[in-house]
């Protein structure tokens, strides 16, 4: 079994598991799981230092971090959250707490961020003091699965290629119970593990971290460079640089 095969049978196994003991609204399959208790593993996450220590935080868009981002903004702190699917040239909405024009319970949706909130070029993102992100399953060592895209991965990517983040940022999860398994998962050169793990209940700090080297360029498809458009422009910018140095 390959090790993407591997995967998508952990989420597979998880996503049935949080539909059977009604931990999720059914049809969870293909998404991060928006899990029973996410208001309050987003509320633990706020014990953590590295929360209160935060100015700036990067989230991912999924429902299931929404009471996150909301209570980042409440806090006043600075959320840059990645635009679904990478979908654009600035790939991330800012989102600021003294500009909101509504209330950060709904700012924080990302239905409402695409109708207000300007977008942003990653290099003009600040250094991140926290990221959250979303997952289908963990680990206790901090291995992490998504729902299969591969977008955060992108996104670390993106961020530590541009300096953006390194070993003082922190990275953490908010999870169901039950998506937090007892096996291995398999990683590859570009998945990212996290510093801790937040459930309703509790909080599992995680040993070693591995964070992203940055793009690795040679993992990507050609189809999924040329989809994400952050992607197509800094590749062609690559490849004109190149150009220069063999011609110069």
């Amino acid at each position: 079994m390959s090790s993407q095969q591997a995967k998508q049978e952990i989420r597979e196994q998880t996503w049935s598991l949080l539909e059977r003991h009604n931990a999720v609204e059914p049809g969870v399959s293909g998404h991060i799981p928006a899990f029973v208790g996410a208001d309050a593993a987003a509320a633990r996450l706020t014990t953590l230092t590295a929360w209160s220590t935060a100015h700036t935080i990067k989230a991912n868009p999924d429902r299931a971090q929404l009471p996150v981002r909301a209570l980042a903004l409440q806090g006043g702190k600075t959320v840059y959250m990645a635009v679904p699917n990478l979908a654009t040239i600035r790939p991330f909405y800012l989102l600021d707490p003294a500009t909101l024009p509504i209330p950060p319970t709904e700012a924080a949706a990302h239905q409402a961020a695409a109708t207000f909130a300007p977008t942003i070029a990653v290099e003009n993102v600040p250094g991140i003091d926290l990221i959250v992100c979303g997952s289908v399953a963990v680990n206790a060592t901090g291995a992490r699965i998504g729902k299969g895209a591969g977008y955060s991965d992108l996104e670390l990517g993106l961020l530590a290629d541009a300096g953006k983040i390194g070993t003082n940022t922190t990275i953490v999860t908010t999870v169901h119970p039950l998506q937090i398994i007892d096996r291995p998962i398999p990683e590859t050169a570009h998945d990212f593990r996290v510093d801790a793990i937040i459930t309703p209940e509790t909080i599992i700090t995680c040993p070693g971290s591995r964070r992203p080297a940055g793009i690795l360029w040679d993992h990507l498809p050609e189809g999924k460079i040329t989809a994400i458009p952050v992607l197509a422009s800094r590749l062609q910018n690559r490849d004109d640089t190149g150009a220069k140095q063999r011609w110069s």
